[in-house]
């Protein structure tokens, strides 16, 4: 049975991974914030690290994972819920089904590298085992605004 979702509690997630984004920007890092939440707790906060950390796998999601599985002492999260700011990319829609993580809600699609239904499906790939829940689109203009925002930026700085 699927356990039902406050939506201020959705909103509440998304909060706080947009200011998890937000540290990134400031560090130069396309941010992207990802909160774990078991039992109505947050047990991991992150933001993506691939620049400073000189690693592709330093995902928002990823560290978060990990992080969360640490905590617990587990790499079974399935009562857990990923909160991310981003739809997640092959390689972190991957991780979410390989943790069994239970539910995942994010706010912007991403049409060019979006794993969870925007260009691939690996949230509801049969083949892998149980589907996690998704919850798409909560607080997405802020989601949005705020990668548009850093590329913007990015931009201007290369000009």
């Amino acid at each position: 049975m699927t356990k039902q979702i406050d939506s201020n509690f959705s909103i509440k997630l998304m909060q706080a991974a947009l200011a998890a984004a937000g540290e990134a920007a400031v560090r130069g890092e396309i941010p992207v914030g990802a909160i774990v939440s078991i039992n109505n707790k947050i047990v991991a906060t992150a933001s993506n690290r691939t620049e400073e950390l000189k690693d592709a796998t330093a995902h928002a999601e990823i560290l978060a994972i990990r992080e969360a599985s640490a905590k617990v002492q587990n790499w079974r999260l399935e009562d857990a819920i990923l909160c991310v700011t981003l739809e997640p990319c092959t390689m972190c829609a991957g991780a979410i089904r390989n943790a069994r993580i239970g539910t995942v809600i994010y706010g912007a699609s991403d049409p060019e590298r979006g794993a969870l239904g925007s260009l691939y499906d690996i949230g509801h790939e049969a083949r892998l085992g149980p589907s996690p829940r998704i919850i798409e689109g909560i607080m997405s203009q802020e989601c949005t605004s705020i990668l548009d925002s850093f590329f913007k930026r990015l931009r201007l700085k290369e000009t």
